[in-house]
């Protein structure tokens, strides 16, 4: 955990702009993978970001490549473990100084105990540190950012699995989390009619966790997280309804066009 310091002000940002940006996203898990994959689609979109991830130099890598690639828009890095509450007020505390939070994305989270067990063999110590992070760690800095949401009309997109809703022999503790995750962010879509809550199964992907589930194997037949970034794009720009979706249903059959930064 990274304990109490305090996130950048928008003076020490590596931007010129005098005024703060027109849109702001939170990103948890930013430094590699999915996570990552958005925070780029973001940043060209024009969004100021916030981005975590535990490991402080693997997160300021992201920053500077984001920044360089991108056009401009502020990007604060903000190391920590997202199950801490120091943490997520430290993540808060940096969307507020970029007049606050337009968009969460709720990537990070664990796979839980592996190799992976049967239910009858799930250590419930795992299982209960699983929760917390995939589960308790969202909900809670959802809580934190909704004021900022509900005033800006904003949105909440949560990255699910297929194994929440499917059974998969081996996959039942990370299942039952993004099953926990699912409805949450289901109820959640019932109760605030001012923002949109959407859950996104993306797929099997090139990943450290899918590295991670299958130990040893080769899985570079899987689809890199580049890949499906054309549906998550769509879904935002397009701010459709609540609910959930498939990544892959969202990809358009045309290319589309360049994000535009504007509100």
């Amino acid at each position: 955990m990274c304990g109490r310091a305090e996130p950048p002000s928008v003076r020490d940002m590596d931007t010129t702009n005098d005024t703060l940006p027109a849109r702001t996203a939170v990103v948890t898990g930013a430094s590699r993978g999915l996570g990552r994959a958005l925070a780029a689609w973001l940043t060209g979109a024009g969004y100021a970001l916030v981005i975590d991830a535990r490991d402080p130099a693997a997160l300021t890598a992201a920053r500077v490549t984001l920044q360089a690639s991108g056009p401009g828009a502020p990007i604060v890095a903000v190391p920590g473990d997202i199950t801490d509450p120091a943490h997520r007020h430290a993540l808060v505390r940096a969307a507020g100084t970029l007049g606050g939070a337009d968009l969460l994305v709720n990537n990070a989270g664990t796979l839980g105990v592996s190799p992976r067990p049967a239910i009858a063999d799930y250590p419930l110590a795992g299982l209960r540190d699983a929760f917390e992070v995939n589960v308790v760690a969202p909900v809670a800095l959802t809580q934190a950012l909704l004021p900022a949401l509900r005033r800006r009309g904003g949105a909440v997109l949560n990255i699910t699995s297929d194994a929440a809703t499917a059974a998969y022999a081996g996959w039942g503790g990370y299942g039952a989390v993004k099953a926990a995750l699912e409805q949450a962010s289901n109820v959640l879509a019932a109760e605030e009619n001012t923002i949109r809550v959407w859950w996104v199964d993306p797929g099997d992907l090139r990943t450290k966790l899918h590295a991670d589930a299958f130990p040893g194997e080769d899985i570079s037949d899987r689809p890199r997280p580049e890949d499906v970034i054309p549906g998550f794009g769509a879904l935002i720009s397009g701010r459709l309804p609540s609910g959930r979706y498939r990544a892959a249903d969202l990809i358009p059959a045309a290319p589309l066009p360049p994000p535009v930064p504007s509100r």
